[in-house]
């Protein structure tokens, strides 16, 4: 599945960077910084914390460059990184283990115009966790077993979530769906997740 981390970097870079040379990591960072910091603020849905996890996983990802050993893409393994950091962010903050709660959902729902709600609306209604294993699943193109490690919980914890998330989305824009938009050349990852979703 092709992803925003699909980059590729020489041999040469990596094992500089692999050394501890500052230039080199600093043109790692470069090249995935901005794939690194949209995966981390579709789980986190804000901006601020997706710049802590950005860094984070960038300084832990440097420190485990000796672990990449080369299967697989190296774009491929920096996302496990910051996905990981990203979901154990969620857990520091107390909000990892939260499931729907309908009268929170509710009191944000009343505030919502429903004939205009689209699918960036609909996902900040939803719980952080649910929201991050539904992005990891439908976009980023992680299967159960692999959320389920990087979450450390189970295989059925993961489906769950997912479940619960497809049902609220459901709630929010199929029951009452969104006015027409006008076509867009190309979609954005959101949108992309709508059409795996719904279509």
């Amino acid at each position: 599945m092709s992803t925003t981390f699909d980059i590729e970097i020489s041999a040469e870079l990596l094992a500089q960077a692999q050394a501890g040379r500052g230039s080199a990591q600093a043109e790692i960072y470069r090249l995935f910084e901005r794939a690194a910091f949209t995966l981390a603020r579709r789980m986190t849905h804000c901006p601020d914390a997706a710049q802590d996890v950005l860094q984070d996983a960038f300084i832990n990802a440097f420190k485990r460059l000796h672990q990449f050993r080369g299967e697989g893409s190296f774009g491929m393994w920096l996302r496990r990184v910051v996905a990981t950091e990203a979901l154990m962010y969620l857990r520091k903050q107390r909000r990892f283990f939260q499931i729907f709660t309908h009268e929170e959902l509710g009191e944000q729902v009343g505030r919502e115009d429903h004939s205009t709600m689209d699918l960036e609306q609909a996902l900040g209604l939803l719980d952080d966790l649910p929201r991050a294993i539904l992005w990891l699943y439908h976009v980023e193109g992680y299967t159960h077993p692999e959320i389920a490690r990087l979450s450390g919980k189970s295989v059925s914890f993961s489906k769950s979530q997912l479940s619960r998330a497809h049902q609220k989305l459901k709630q929010l824009m199929v029951d009452k769906p969104p006015a027409a938009q006008p076509s867009k050349p190309a979609r954005s990852p959101l949108e992309r997740a709508h059409v795996a979703l719904f279509c």
